[in-house]
């Protein structure tokens, strides 16, 4: 015999076929079941990402940001992978609370990645920052087995070669930039060659010291090079004070002595010429050029004088003419 289920609606109640209850029963899972298909092939994928569909474990295609489909019930996966997003990996010491102050710890893992040998046979505690992002979400997800791990070796080998390539002073001081760039062209080099897939934005040597036992030495003979940097460039200021000076000073005599030079030079051609235009008016009239030279010569000497006699050529006596009485001028 069949059953029939009741339901009660407000005073009354209702006796229903066990058939409808039946059919209820499956439209429920069939509506169940569609619900989670639509939940499981619906997906969207955020701007800074791509989506990778896997079907069955195996790669079939990569996603755009958006809204997409895929197959439900475990048939298609679904990999979000960062693509826009800036990576980032510490060597020598990790962020353990990120923030306004950040504080970082160290171990002897990474002790061991920031001790490193220089061109110079000397000790260097090298730590450095890569920034890297995701170029093909294929080859950084299926290439290697652990991309991560293999590009940490990486970077740790060709840092390693560069520090070795340097002196310790090139290290610490003047060739951290250099270093930094060859760094980062031979590690995009190389992931290039592995198709590892990454692509390197910077590298940032955030801080470069001498092992512990040695840092106060160090850090005198850093002082002591300081010193002489500072000595050199106060010379070197003094010589740019004092040349320029002393150098204006010589040019100035040099321009005055040709100065004078060319002064003398040219009076003396005026009074070439001028005794050359009196010869030449001499001897076309010696008689009177001779009176004029007298008569010029007169008149440039009698005002001179301060007491003058002028005698007759008659005159035979000239002493009642003298003063000879008054007082000698002194």
């Amino acid at each position: 015999m069949a059953m029939k289920r009741k339901i009660t609606i407000g005073n009354e109640t209702v006796e229903l076929p066990a058939s409808l209850n039946r059919n209820t029963m499956t439209v429920a899972a069939l509506a169940l079941i569609v619900l989670i298909a639509l939940i499981g092939s619906i997906y969207q994928i955020g701007p800074e990402e791509m989506g990778v569909i896997l079907r069955f474990g195996k790669f079939i295609r990569t996603e755009d940001p958006g809204l997409h489909i895929k197959i439900p019930f475990g048939v298609e996966s679904l990999m979000k992978v960062p693509i826009q997003r800036q990576l980032k990996m510490e060597f020598g010491f990790r962020t353990s609370s990120p923030g306004i102050r950040t504080q970082y710890r160290t171990s002897p893992e990474t002790q061991r990645e920031a001790v490193m040998l220089t061109g110079d046979l000397n000790v260097a505690v090298v730590e450095w920052i890569v920034q890297y992002k995701i170029r093909d979400p294929y080859k950084y997800l299926f290439k290697f087995r652990d991309a991560a791990t293999t590009f940490r070796n990486m970077n740790e080998a060709i840092v390693r070669k560069i520090v070795g390539d340097n002196s310790v002073d090139e290290v610490i001081t003047v060739g951290r930039a250099r270093i930094e760039s060859e760094v980062r062209e031979e590690l995009q080099a190389l992931c290039d060659l592995y198709e590892i897939g990454l692509e390197v934005d910077q590298v940032k040597l955030q801080d470069v010291n001498p092992p512990d036992p040695v840092k106060p030495s160090f850090n005198e003979v850093n002082e002591a090079q300081q010193e002489k940097e500072r000595k050199v460039n106060e010379a070197w200021s003094e010589y740019n004070n004092e040349i320029p000076r002393a150098e204006g000073e010589a040019e100035q005599m040099i321009r005055g002595a040709e100065g004078y030079a060319m002064e003398r030079i040219n009076k003396a051609r005026g009074d070439a010429d001028r005794f050359t235009s009196i010869y030449r008016e001499y001897r076309r009239a010696p008689e009177v050029t001779r009176m004029r030279l007298y008569l010029e010569t007169i008149n440039e000497v009698f005002p001179k004088m301060k007491q003058k006699v002028i005698l007759d050529d008659k005159q035979k006596n000239i002493l009642p003419l003298l003063n000879l009485g008054g007082e000698v001028a002194k």
